[in-house]
C-alpha cells in the first residue's frame, strides 16, 4: 500500500494521542508524522497501523505500540548525531524514528527474515545513517562500540551487564527488565563500572533471546 492523504490523516490524530498520553519531544512527534508505519507492517493490518496498538510481524515478534516507541525514545535523549546501538531491529519501525530525530543507528536483529525484510526497507526509504546486523544481540557490537546510547526492543529477564560496557561514559541505555511484565529502566554509566538506574514504569514486550535464528 502506498501512502496517501487518508493514511497521513490517521498519523496526525496518532500524534494527537501521543501528545495527548504525554509525549513532549517535538522532534519525536514530527518524526511518527514523517514516517509510515504501516510500510512496516503486513499490509493486512495497514488500516489499523495508526491505531495506537502492536501488531504482529511474524517469526513470533511484534511491531511495538507507537506510545511505547515514543516513550522509550524520548527516554532516550538523543542528540544529533548520536551513535545508537538497537537489539532487536524487528520490522525496522524503531531504527526510523531514530534516524528521523538525527541519531546514526546500528541495529541487531537475530531473526534473519526480519533483518532481511528491515534492511532492504530501510535502504529502499533512504536511511542510509542505519546499519542492519544480523546476529547475536546478546553481544552487541563490540567491534563498534562505544555507542552514546543503547536501546532494547525485547524484554530482558536480567540486565545486560556485558552490552552495558559498549556505553560511553555519560551514555544511556533504555533497557525493559523482567520476565511476564517488565519494568523501564534507564541506565546512566556514570564510571567505569558505575551507572545510575532509574524506573518509568511497566510494559510488555516479548522476550530477549540468545542466538540467532536462520
Amino acid at each position: 500500500m502506498k501512502d496517501n492523504y487518508r493514511l497521513k490523516g490517521l498519523r496526525k490524530r496518532l500524534i494527537k494521542t501521543l501528545r495527548e498520553e504525554g509525549i513532549r519531544d517535538e522532534r519525536i512527534l514530527k518524526a511518527f508524522e514523517h514516517v509510515p508505519r504501516h510500510y512496516f507492517m503486513d499490509s493486512a493490518f495497514a488500516d489499523a497501523a495508526y491505531e495506537n496498538k502492536a501488531f504482529p510481524i511474524g517469526k513470533g515478534q511484534t511491531i511495538s505500540q507507537p506510545y511505547t516507541v515514543a516513550f522509550q525514545t524520548e527516554l532516550l535523549q538523543v542528540k544529533k548525531n548520536d551513535k545508537v546501538l538497537e537489539i532487536g531491529t524487528g520490522s525496522g519501525f524503531q531504527a526510523a524514528i531514530l534516524a528521523e530525530i538525527g541519531a546514526r543507528v546500528f541495529t541487531v536483529e537475530r531473526q534473519e527474515e526480519l533483518y532481511l525484510k528491515a534492511k532492504d526497507l530501510l535502504a529502499d526509504l533512504g536511511y542510509d545513517q542505519v546499519y542492519c546486523f544480523y546476529q547475536d544481540g546478546n553481544l552487541g557490537l563490540p567491534e563498534l562500540a562505544p555507542f552514546d546510547r543503547i536501546i532494547f526492543t525485547a524484554g530482558c529477564s536480567e540486565f545486560p551487564e556485558k552490552l552495558l560496557g559498549q556505553l560511553n561514559l555519560n551514555g544511556i541505555a533504555i533497557i525493559p527488565v523482567g520476565e511476564k511484565v517488565q519494568t523501564m529502566y534507564r541506565i546512566t554509566r556514570t564510571g567505569l563500572n558505575e551507572y545510575k538506574k532509574e524506573t518509568f514504569g511497566q510494559f510488555r514486550f516479548v522476550p530477549f533471546l540468545k542466538g540467532v535464528m536462520g
